[in-house]
């Protein structure tokens, strides 16, 4: 199954134009109604998403909207959908880079519980509360494609709203709801902790030689490896290998567009025994070397 990385990927998936900044974007539905594909294979993605969906129906009277419902997707959610071209409303999309402005979001997976979920689970919207969401989607909008040099400051307080509505909306399901029995707390807690853990690491001035080692990283977790292969390829699709192999080619290309150092320094850096052994690790991953890389670091 495709695993998306980038919003741009995104937005090129579902056959949508680019989007403006690459950490976050939003979107009203009819305006993606034009070329998105109606018919979406499966595929899982890297972002949150917040999205309000005012009845394709077109139920909108006096500018008060009409059976709306208000839903989410959470990274790694495994999406797919059939639809007609008749929604109306807004969704915003964003990565970790934009939780990163805020520092009020460190604790952003356990504020917000509904990220946690397998599924999105749409959740109704009374009127009044749907043309307060609508509004704040409106705002979000309005910011987002003005030229204000503060406009990422108003994005964060409207989002953060969103975010409570949703929230209090997640907290009135009943107990038995489908949601709550879809809650992996733990596991997504987990695969946070190893994520952070490994970029943690990684950008430390002193790299860990067993750095590309899962077992390196499970012990420091606390928990066997095994474990944690299955939950991160449970809930991502990838193995821990995987994810620790992209992190690290990430963090190669960066010392090789940013620094000076030879690709000879960057594989002793990164505890390769030998250089011969980081370019082919390099090449493997990415299809070229280097050296090719740091000519053209947009390949």
């Amino acid at each position: 199954m495709k695993n998306i990385t980038t919003i741009q990927d995104y937005c090129k998936e579902i056959n949508i134009p680019n989007p403006k900044h690459s950490f976050f974007d939003i979107r009203k539905f009819e305006d993606n109604m034009k070329t998105v594909n109606a018919k979406q294979p499966p595929f899982r993605h890297e972002f949150y998403a917040l999205a309000l969906r005012n009845s394709g129906d077109n139920k909108e009277v006096n500018g008060k909207f009409l059976d709306s419902n208000l839903f989410f997707n959470s990274p790694y959610q495994i999406i797919t959908w059939d639809i007609k071209p008749d929604w109306k409303g807004w969704y915003i999309i964003f990565d970790k880079a934009f939780l990163e402005l805020n520092p009020s979001w460190k604790n952003f997976i356990i504020d917000f519980p509904f990220f946690r979920l397998d599924k999105a689970l749409p959740m109704n919207l009374q009127t009044e509360d749907a043309n307060f969401v609508n509004n704040l989607f409106q705002q979000i909008f309005e910011e987002y494609h003005s030229e204000n040099k503060d406009k990422f400051l108003f994005i964060q307080s409207y989002t953060q709203l969103l975010l409570l509505i949703t929230k209090r909306c997640f907290d009135n399901l009943p107990l038995n709801s489908e949601g709550n029995q879809d809650n992996r707390t733990a596991d997504i807690l987990l695969l946070s902790r190893f994520q952070s853990l490994i970029e943690t690491l990684m950008t430390n001035e002193d790299i860990n030689p067993e750095i590309r080692q899962a077992s390196f990283y499970a012990d420091k977790l606390n928990v066997h490896p095994n474990h944690l292969n299955a939950i991160v390829k449970r809930i991502t699709g990838k193995t821990t290998t995987s994810i620790i192999q992209n992190q690290l080619i990430a963090l190669a290309k960066s010392m090789l567009r940013q620094t000076d150092l030879s690709a000879k320094e960057i594989s002793f850096k990164l505890h390769f025994v030998e250089p011969t052994h980081f370019n082919s690790f390099f090449k493997k991953l990415t299809g070229f070397t280097p050296q090719q890389y740091r000519v053209n670091p947009i390949l």
